[in-house]
Parts: C-alpha cells; structure tokens; sequence
C-alpha cells in the first residue's frame, strides 16, 4: 500500500480506493477486507483513512504548507473535506495540532 500514499501520487490520483489498493496486491476487494480486519479488526478504508491522517500529521509538523496545500497533496479535492476527516480522526482542529510544534 505504500507507494499508493507517495506525495505526488496522491496528488495525482487522488485518495487511494479499496479496489486500487487490492488489485495492486492481486486480490479481490472483499478478500483484503476481510484479511485486514481479522489480522488488524480494522478494514481496508479504516488503513488507508489512518494511513491520510499519518501524512497529515507529518506534513503539518514539519512543513509551512498550508492546510490547502496539504489537503491536495493528500488526494483531496476540497480542503474542507480534509478538514473534517482531520478533526473526526484526531478530535483536533489541524490548526491546534500544528500549535503543538510551534
């Protein structure tokens, strides 16, 4: 799954899908689902969503980019979208996050 989140893969294409990450790995959607969630008891979004936010966290502790710039390079369309699933994942606002390493 990793070089589906590479910076300008993700700007790219966009957010990595279920599908893409399965036939990367030659497997059906439902099989890597269902192998991530009873090795993990997390399902294959769930990975690529925490796998978002680890970016996220990265760039916004060690960069100026701003939360848009961010969000593009993660795959979003709409920084507000990114926003949103930031502070759902986090309970953080990505502003107080990046507080917190400056």
């Amino acid at each position: 799954m990793n070089n589906s989140f590479k910076k300008a893969t993700l700007a790219e294409k966009g957010i990595p899908t279920v599908t893409g990450e399965a036939e990367a790995l030659h497997l059906s959607p439902n099989y890597l689902t269902s192998l991530l969630t009873s090795l993990t008891g997390q399902s294959t979004q769930q990975h690529i969503q925490n796998k978002l936010i680890e970016k996220a966290k990265e760039q916004l502790s060690t960069t100026d980019l701003s939360i848009s710039e961010i969000a593009y390079n993660l795959g979003y369309e709409q920084p507000s979208s990114f926003r949103k699933r930031f502070k759902n994942k986090t309970q953080l606002s990505h502003l107080t996050f990046r507080r917190t390493f400056n």
